[in-house]
């Protein structure tokens, strides 16, 4: 099946998906970031002790949602969307009207849960469930959402922003998703996609469906997980002090933020081309090679200081989102099955929050200690090309061991 025919069959669900990681922005350091110089002027605040209420907040949400993850193994992908979406859209109008730092804490808590959490926690399970032989293509399209986000939101904020100030921003992002995202979503995920003869058969399949407590107590488990959350971890600390590296750089803010269009469109691009690979080559053979453009992106940033080098980092850095976020939502079902698929991805997820948690935290700190910001982004890279050789070997014992556990089926 060719990918336009896939798209024009399956267009309902896959844009379902995608509106679900495109309004789950709301929830993404990259947007909430963008009102960070504004909060910590109001509450006078340093980079490392917002940094730190930003990762209590998340690291909360983090354990929630291993917990909370769990509805998606026994309700509708569209009951899951009535319950998320008024939620986010809760906290989002809440960021308007917060007065203190403990309702701060509580609102980015509930941000990152059903932002960044659950709306994207619900669009790529239902896509690895619902899919087989193309499961990496549709788990591609929807987390474009994600990346259409980053294109189109910090232009829109810093456009707004100026007009009507940040609290109103947030209060209209709130109306936005109750208005539009909720009724279109709804109407798109309430029926089930259903296999289908034509879907075809998957070739990269695990061969058992394994229970969450099987996968904690896996090894090679959490060795991949090392490298999961690297993109997560890096990507989300350049992006929360953002507006410090731009000073640092004598760099524009608003170049900074239109080079997320340009991100985007790379990550797009290399989104669709991975999750054609996968389908193709499955996506442990892939594990070896996501991290190698995010690790020059990060040498790149850190040592040039010319405004080009915005662009050139947004390019290796699109790059490397694009074949990670397709990897990330088709690699739990090759490996571990679908029965579980939800409570897995949960801890999986929480786990990927707890490092997006840890980020702005720990490298605040370091920069009000006074560790040179550019050589932390170094350091970051170097630890990119050391975990991708661990990440070889790991995708090597998996294919042996699937191919035993089925050799040993097949033999019963």
């Amino acid at each position: 099946m060719s990918f336009f025919v896939f798209l024009r069959e399956n267009v309902r669900w896959l844009a379902g998906g995608f509106l679900l990681t495109f309004f789950g922005s709301f929830g993404q350091t990259f947007y909430i970031s963008l009102s960070s110089g504004s909060i910590r002027a109001e509450y006078g605040l340093t980079h490392g002790e917002f940094g730190t209420l930003y990762m209590l907040a998340t690291l909360a949400s983090a354990v929630t949602l291993s917990q909370v993850g769990k509805i998606v193994d026994v309700m509708s992908v569209s009951r899951v969307a009535v319950i998320i979406i008024p939620l986010l859209a809760l906290f989002a109008g809440s960021m308007a009207y917060v007065d203190s730092l403990p309702l701060l804490l509580v609102t980015i808590f509930g941000l990152r849960l059903f932002g960044q959490g659950m709306m994207t926690h619900n669009a790529i399970t239902a896509m690895g469930r619902w899919y087989v032989a193309q499961r990496g293509r549709a788990v591609s399209v929807a987390t474009l959402g994600h990346q259409a986000g980053e294109a189109v939101f910090p232009i829109v904020y810093v456009s707004i922003v100026a007009g009507v100030g940040w609290r109103n921003t947030w209060l209209l992002s709130a109306l936005l998703l109750v208005g539009i995202a909720l009724p279109l979503i709804y109407g798109l995920m309430r029926v089930e996609r259903q296999p289908r003869s034509s879907d075809g058969v998957e070739m990269n399949s695990a061969p058992r469906d394994w229970t969450r407590r099987d996968v904690l107590r896996d090894p090679i488990f959490w060795l991949i997980m090392v490298g999961i959350l690297a993109p997560g971890f890096i990507g989300t600390t350049i992006f929360f002090h953002q507006v410090y590296l731009v000073e640092l750089r004598d760099w524009s803010l608003e170049l900074f933020a239109g080079s997320f269009v340009f991100m985007a469109m790379m990550t797009i691009s290399f989104a669709l081309i991975g999750g054609m690979l996968i389908d193709r080559f499955s996506a442990v053979a892939m594990l070896p090679t996501f991290l190698l453009p995010l690790a020059l992106s990060c040498f790149l940033l850190a040592g040039i200081e010319a405004q080009w080098g915005i662009f050139a980092f947004m390019a290796l850095l699109g790059i490397s989102y694009g074949f990670s976020s397709t990897l990330f939502g088709a690699l739990w079902p090759e490996i571990y099955g679908t029965r579980h698929l939800g409570s897995i991805r949960a801890v999986v997820i929480a786990l990927v929050v707890f490092a997006t948690a840890m980020g702005p935290g720990v490298t605040g700190f370091l920069i009000d200690f006074g560790v040179s910001y550019p050589l932390q982004i170094f350091v970051m890279g170097a630890y990119c090309i050391a975990i991708s050789v661990v990440m070889a070997i790991i995708s090597n014992r998996v294919a042996k061991r699937n191919l035993a556990i089925t050799a040993a089926i097949n033999s019963q």
